[in-house]
């Protein structure tokens, strides 16, 4: 389970999220976002940044080999997983995260779960991955739904109110 202030939060069966912590001094901060030594570490395939502006959405997807490993270092990025894998304990669970700026974490998300992300407010969302596998660019490991699709129960749409 995973708790941030009152509000508790069932993950996803393999998911993790780990609070990452800013070290700030008078020149500015320093926060580290995968060390070998963590829990949350399983080996290294490659690093690399990805962008989404303001109003779009970038979902669904998930890999049938890769585990990645998500940080937002600006903005902040509405962050979806959705279970629907067979025989998982939590399937057809969604979970819902808000990383980046005001919510420094690292969020693991292990092969098979459906996943995509938006930006939030004005701002475009930076993430940066840490899969475990290096990018196939003749057999991508990728598997991808439209961000509406139907079998994801889910809305992109921002709730006022």
């Amino acid at each position: 389970m995973f708790k941030t202030g009152v509000l508790k939060i069932n993950l996803i069966d393999g998911v993790e999220v780990r609070h990452l912590k800013l070290i700030p001094d008078e020149r500015g901060f320093l926060m580290e976002m995968l060390r070998r030594d963590w829990p949350e570490f399983m080996n290294f395939g490659q690093a690399y940044i990805t962008a989404c502006y303001p109003g779009i959405v970038k979902a669904w997807h998930y890999h049938k080999l890769q585990w990645d490993h998500f940080v937002c270092v600006a903005g902040m990025a509405r962050t979806v997983l959705c279970d629907l894998r067979e025989g998982s304990p939590t399937k057809g669970k969604v979970n819902v995260f808000h990383l980046g700026y005001l919510n420094p974490v690292l969020l693991k998300i292990p092969p098979l779960v459906y996943h995509g992300f938006t930006a939030e407010g004005n701002e475009t969302a930076l993430i940066v991955n840490f899969p475990t596998k290096l990018y196939n660019y003749g057999n991508p490991d990728e598997y991808r739904l439209p961000y509406n699709d139907q079998s994801i129960p889910y809305s992109w749409e921002v709730v006022h109110g």
